[in-house]
């Protein structure tokens, strides 16, 4: 197999191509209602700190609810729950749209939007993760995440890139319009699939305590919770770059906001080469995650006395491109040596970390930069993901001495 083949060897099966071609249209359509929200709320309060309000409460129901949302993924057919998902998300789309387009000069409704939004991620969310590792073969399923990440980041982009150029003639309002269309272009993907050529995982029967017994899987499964409290550790004090790299560029570097426009768009070109990279790995194992974890700790460290704009940046690229490969590896792992019939709550363990890292590495690297510069706060972070990625190699590593018994424990280490 070529490695052109193989980096896109996910494209192969009908219902993959389907299923990534409604994400890019769905992404694109997430991005531009991210824009179009923080400026809405930025112009009704004025004040930035309701723009994070806002994504608080989008935040906070995957923290609170997210292991229901994985149960719920784990005993209910996952291409009705997606829809309906996928449903609720477009009538909130509009909702905001009628917000936005009446002039409402209130950011209590679009804060009530924003919670139901969050909810809507929350008991959805694990049932989307777990519809996408059905589409694929499971050999496959590293490759389709892989290309899943090209995917956002391209998302990101276009979306982003669109919106900047509707707002002005639209207003937000127009870019929830858009958003809510996109909902059924997914819809329609889905009907498209054949279900001849669905790979499904084995389901959990409808049984009191999934949620307790989801929590005591990852609490008693020792490697999970390494990747876990990893994953944490590097979201928050090592990926949080909208702070450090705005901080930088008004700061030390002196760019203003055209230097972070440059960094901003390195850093999303980064992400993509990452996803290319991790798709055209044959395997996704711990050696990888926490070789590369590692690497991007110290290019974090020594981005922090980088002297200039362009040298700044040429570390950012590395970084964003590591991290799609951890981010990518940490998920497949966790989802690949974890039981069929427990897959939904690993998702939803994992977007929990997701949303608690997002949640405690803003105010930290904020507070860090505000206190002590943005130099200092990339370095403190730097050395701490140094730090916990080393302990996290000796945890994993004394794991597999003592690991006795089969799958899945068993495979997850020896991948390493």
């Amino acid at each position: 197999m070529s490695v052109t083949s193989s980096t896109f060897r996910a494209l192969r099966h009908r219902n993959y191509r389907l299923w990534a071609g409604a994400d890019l249209v769905s992404v694109t359509g997430t991005w531009m209602q991210v824009l179009g929200l923080n400026w809405l709320v930025l112009t009704i309060t004025g004040s930035a700190t309701g723009v994070g309000l806002s994504l608080v409460m989008q935040a906070l129901p995957t923290l609170l609810l997210g292991m229901w949302g994985g149960a719920l993924a784990d005993r209910l057919p996952t291409r009705p729950v997606v829809i309906a998902a996928q449903l609720a998300q477009a009538a909130l789309a509009a909702v905001l749209a009628v917000i936005a387009l009446s002039g409402v000069q209130s950011p209590l409704p679009i804060y009530a939007v924003a919670l139901a939004g969050g909810v809507v991620s929350a008991l959805g969310g694990p049932a989307l993760g777990r519809f996408g590792a059905e589409v694929v073969p499971r050999d496959d399923l590293p490759n389709a995440m892989a290309l899943g990440s090209i995917i956002n980041s391209a998302g990101r982009i276009l979306g982003m890139s669109v919106a900047g150029m509707m707002l002005p003639l639209t207003g937000s309002g127009g870019l929830f319009v858009v958003n809510a269309l996109t909902f059924f272009v997914v819809i329609a993907g889905l009907a498209c699939m054949r279900s001849a050529d669905f790979y499904e995982l084995a389901g959990e029967e409808r049984q009191s305590g999934a949620v307790l017994a989801g929590l005591r899987y990852v609490l008693r499964t020792p490697w999970l919770l390494v990747l876990l409290a990893l994953s944490i550790v590097l979201g928050s004090l090592g990926r949080n770059y909208q702070v450090t790299m705005a901080a930088m560029s008004a700061g030390p570097l002196q760019a203003g906001a055209g230097g972070y426009g440059l960094l901003s768009t390195v850093f999303a070109v980064g992400t993509v080469v990452g996803g290319f990279v991790t798709a055209s790995r044959p395997r996704l194992t711990i050696r990888l995650l926490l070789i590369s974890a590692f690497a991007i700790s110290v290019l974090q460290a020594l981005s922090g006395v980088m002297p200039s704009l362009a040298s700044f940046a040429a570390a950012m690229l590395p970084i964003a491109a590591g991290a799609i490969l951890v981010d990518t590896t940490v998920s497949a792992r966790a989802q690949l040596d974890s039981p069929d019939a427990m897959r939904g709550r690993v998702l939803a363990a994992l977007g929990i970390a997701s949303a608690a890292s997002g949640a405690l590495g803003g105010p930290v690297l904020g507070w860090l930069s505000d206190s002590f510069g943005p130099r200092v706060a990339l370095q403190v972070g730097g050395v701490s993901c140094v730090a916990a990625t080393l302990l996290a190699a000796v945890l994993l590593a004394r794991f597999r001495k003592s690991v006795t018994s089969p799958a899945p424990a068993r495979v997850a280490l020896e991948n390493a």
